[in-house]
């Protein structure tokens, strides 16, 4: 038994060994392909490089070309000395073969050959490329600029040929079409003279199709057995060419000696590490046992706490969060272990759930706690920012960490969650701005209503006296002339109109129920704008009313309507009443509302600055207001009049600036005033005023 035993183990010893072998041998190919691979990766790298300089090469040297050719136009030269300096351009160029000076109807007027060639077009003539010439002419006359043509195949009389490619360039005199420069360029010749010689000394440039097949070559020879590729495209206004750089190399060795000698030390260490790893592993897996027993425990007892745990050493360095802290502040433990904020002055030196409005005080609290020595337990509040960005109010109490040996190692702090709370402590705060809030409108209420009582009797009196007086005015005796006798009316008027007013401002205090009228919009607005005028003149606001005649009545308590109109149209007036504010325009509109014919819509438009986003969100709060002598009522005061209705009050910008604001009523259908006649017989909008306003000088 005892030798089955040992065979057994030496059996397991020997298939651990040959595994090891077998990893080492893989470990070593890897490592040979991983070395193979790199080596192709530089060639190909370097032959990208190599492309992308060839192609910009070639790009430089033609757009100098073009301007060689150009300057033979700068004076209008003529025929023969643009043959002799065409014929210098060609003997500095050895790329071009030919350049042509045409007509606008690319008739040829001058032509020179170069005298490195023999003459192109000898033995097929000119007209056999025509088609090409043409588009690549029309490109330019369409561009206005130079034009490269498709690339065709010359073929000479010994039997070969060479693949050219021609440049056009329109001439202009005075913005109007003269002619047009053709150069004929030899793609051959491109790719010796303008690619730099170190490239294509060990290496093989072309130019191909975009089936691959090759329209010139350059470069040196194949050598070696694996071949490199890498292609540019060389964009040319007219024509895009396709250049190709080939580079052939021998294979990579497949042991150098250093990856050898890397391997076989690396081999020696790992067989080293294993023995001494066996021997150690024992020790290890009694006291691991314990440690598991432990830590289990510890985890269980971490895990079910609500409680937030941090531990930071002397240096400020967090060492251990729990769970729950973890899942306060939104992030993971690894991102918060081994954070710091020592030393103070660096900036750097936060942690990641601290506000970064709350860094430097933070930064200074710490610095404080880092400089005592055995500092006592501590208490107080913070706020920290979850990974999200929200805010986090909490209670930290902090007390120092003593090891076994009664040494001071850092600080344990206690986190607790005082969200709640503060939201208590807020809403309470918020009912008791309410129960203020509620306080003053109350207070409000009795004001309006003992002024609606007190003043009533006044207004009484005043229509009185301008009733009597009118009456006095229209005897014999004295001499009346119609405007001071509509100007008494008026005051008489106004004054019972007052009195409504009131009346109404008492009733909806004490909340009873408006009186429903069915009311013409026109007549709605006939009984406010001699009051709307009068501070228009004031402010050199003009007023303009758009509506149709025969829209049909609505159903409203006409008196406190009026009063929202009133106020609205006094606001877009005063909105306007400031320097520099250009046209002065206030719109009243009333039309029905396209989404539901039931309901009637009154817009009041202004000219002026527009409502700020923040004035917005506050706009119908009451005792709001951006006036210094408001109240902050008004607008309050008509939604809640315009709820009472069932209809709604809103705003928008108006264009192209100013503000938009509407309110809606319900459509009464008195006879002849049917919702769907209106909609159907709707005229054009008009401009209304008032005629008598316009001559006791009301009307601006």
């Amino acid at each position: 038994m005892p030798r089955i035993a040992n065979l057994s183990s030496a059996g397991r010893r020997w298939t651990l060994w040959g595994l090891l072998v077998l990893l080492l041998l893989a470990l070593l190919g890897i490592l040979v392909w991983l070395a193979a691979r790199y080596e192709a990766s530089q060639v190909q790298q370097q032959l990208e490089r190599d492309a992308n300089e060839a192609a910009s090469d070639i790009r430089s040297a033609l757009t100098h070309n073009m301007q060689s050719l150009l300057a033979l136009h700068v004076s209008e030269p003529s025929t023969a000395s643009w043959a002799l300096d065409t014929a210098a351009v060609l003997h500095e160029h050895r790329e071009l073969l030919r350049v042509e000076w045409r007509t606008a109807t690319l008739a040829i007027k001058s032509q020179v050959n170069s005298p490195f060639h023999a003459p192109l077009f000898d033995s097929l003539g000119r007209d056999s490329a025509l088609s090409d010439i043409g588009a690549a002419c029309a490109n330019a006359r369409r561009f206005s600029g130079p034009a490269y043509s498709a690339s065709y195949f010359v073929p000479q009389d010994d039997g070969l040929g060479t693949e050219v490619l021609d440049l056009c360039l329109p001439l202009l005199s005075a913005g109007q079409l003269t002619g047009y420069l053709l150069a004929t360029y030899s793609l051959d010749e491109v790719l010796a003279r303008m690619v730099n010689p170190q490239l294509t000394r060990s290496q093989e440039a072309s130019f191909t199709e975009a089936d691959g097949a090759r329209l010139a070559v350059h470069g040196t020879a194949r050598r070696g057995n694996r071949v490199f590729t890498a292609q540019q495209l060389l964009d040319l206004p007219g024509n895009t060419l396709v250049l190709r750089m080939d580079s052939w190399r021998g294979a990579p060795d497949l042991f150098p000696n250093v990856l050898t000698a890397l391997v076989s030390a690396l081999s020696l260490a790992l067989l080293a590490v294993l023995a001494l790893l066996a021997s150690d592993m024992r020790r290890r897996l009694s006291a691991e046992s314990d440690l598991a027993e432990a830590l289990a425990f510890r985890k269980a007892m971490e895990d079910s706490l609500v409680t937030g745990l941090r531990a930071r050493n002397l240096e400020g360095r967090i060492t251990y969060v729990n769970p729950a802290f973890c899942s306060m502040v939104g992030f993971a433990a690894h991102e918060l272990l081994g954070s710091d904020v020592s030393p103070p002055d660096r900036e750097d030196s936060v942690q990641a759930y601290w506000p970064p409005e709350l860094t430097a005080t933070y930064k200074k609290r710490h610095a404080t706690r880092l400089a005592g020595e055995h500092p006592p337990p501590e208490r107080f509040e913070a706020v920290f920012m979850r990974k999200d960005g929200t805010r986090l109010p909490v209670l930290i109490i902090e007390a120092p960490l003593i090891n076994a040996q009664g040494q001071h190692t850092g600080w344990m702090s206690a986190i607790l969650d005082i969200s709640e709370q503060r939201r208590v402590e807020e809403q309470s705060r918020i009912s008791q701005e309410r129960l203020q809030a509620t306080a003053r409108l109350a207070t409000a209420g009795e004001m309006a209503s003992m002024l609606s009582h007190e003043l009533n009797q006044p207004l009484a009196a005043i229509s009185s006296y301008a009733t009597g007086t009118s009456n006095m005015l229209q005897g014999e005796a004295v001499p009346v002339t119609a405007d001071l006798l509509m100007a008494m009316r008026r005051i008489a008027e106004q004054a019972e109109r007052a009195g409504k007013i009131i009346k109404s401002v008492h009733d909806f205090v004490r909340r009873r129920d408006q009186a429903r009228e069915s009311v013409a919009p026109q007549a709605l607005l006939d009984d406010i704008m001699p009051l709307i005028h009068l501070q228009a003149h004031k402010l050199s606001v003009q007023v303009q009313t758009s509506l149709d005649a025969s829209l049909p009545h609505v159903l409203c308590d006409r008196t406190m309507v009026e009063q929202v109109l009133l106020n609205l149209a006094r606001n877009a007036m005063q909105a306007m009443d400031h320097p520099g504010g250009g046209e002065r325009l206030l719109l009243i509109g009333v039309q029905l509302l396209a989404s539901n014919p039931a309901w009637m819509e009154f817009s009041i438009s202004d000219q002026g600055p527009g409502i700020s986003p923040d004035v917005a969100r506050q706009l119908f709060t009451p005792f709001f207001t951006t006036k210094l002598e408001g109240m902050g009522l008004g607008l309050s005061l008509c939604r809640t009049v315009v709820e009472q209705h069932g209809g709604q009050l809103a705003f928008e910008p108006n264009q192209p600036r100013g503000t938009r604001f509407t309110f809606t009523l319900p459509v009464a259908s008195p006879p002849g005033h049917a919702v769907g006649s209106a909609i159907g017989a709707r005229k054009a909008p008009q401009t209304q005023s008032d005629p008598e306003a316009s001559n006791i000088g009301l009307n601006p």
